[in-house]
């Protein structure tokens, strides 16, 4: 009785301790499961290629986005769970990016190496969004605490270059669509998230927050 009484404890207290990333995890996949369901029903009729691209690039994009706003939203709120889902987001964000350029270069132009450097290098929104995945691809193989050590204070200076990657991958989007106003959300989100990493500001959110949580306390307390 008691051990299981102990069990059940555990396990509560790891859900706790879990949900919040396990959420991610679910919210990550699922654009993923859905392309996946999608093509075994075979409700791609008309251009598979180009909706797996469409899909492809908008979770890249979203979690991306996501990844970058951990930290402020960190900031914010003083949520911990935030900053173990900023590393899970970005590798999804790459996940996604991966299997984009797979469908664009396997799909799409059937591993063609002449058709594929033309279709790479003579367009705009292909370049940027190409350098945006060549940064991603750095950053997900360098996430290890291995290479955290290995580089040491360098390792910090390379993760930086997602904020590089966010703007490139904004630039991709906004350059492949037609109608490129359809992009200004991202835009606003990536300048705001941005800004929120300058130092003056970052601290003076922190210490906004600090003084609203002391406020709260005293409240409770009288």
């Amino acid at each position: 009785m008691l051990n299981r009484k102990g069990a059940s404890w555990r396990s509560a207290t790891w859900w706790r301790a879990n949900w919040f990333h396990l959420l991610v995890h679910g919210l990550a996949l699922w654009p993923l499961a859905h392309i996946l369901w999608d093509l075994a029903w075979g409700s791609f009729l008309v251009d598979p290629v180009g909706e797996i691209l469409t899909r492809t690039g908008r979770a890249s994009l979203n979690l991306l986005v996501l990844s970058l706003a951990c930290t402020p939203f960190y900031t914010l709120t003083g949520f911990a769970p935030l900053l173990r889902a900023r590393r899970t987001s970005g590798l999804y964000a790459f996940l996604y990016v991966a299997l984009h350029f797979l469908t664009f270069a396997g799909l799409d132009y059937g591993f063609d190496l002449r058709m594929l450097w033309e279709a790479v290098f003579y367009q705009r929104y292909v370049i940027v969004g190409f350098i945006a995945g060549l940064i991603l691809l750095a950053l997900a193989i360098t996430s290890t605490r291995g290479w955290q050590r290995r580089l040491g204070k360098g390792w910090k200076r390379l993760q930086r270059l997602v904020y590089l990657a966010n703007v490139l991958a904004v630039l991709h989007f906004a350059w492949l669509l037609k109608e490129p106003r359809q992009a200004l959300p991202y835009v606003a989100a990536v300048a705001v998230l941005l800004a929120l990493r300058v130092p003056a500001l970052a601290r003076a959110v922190g210490r906004a927050r600090r003084r609203s949580v002391k406020g709260s306390a005293s409240q409770v307390s009288d």
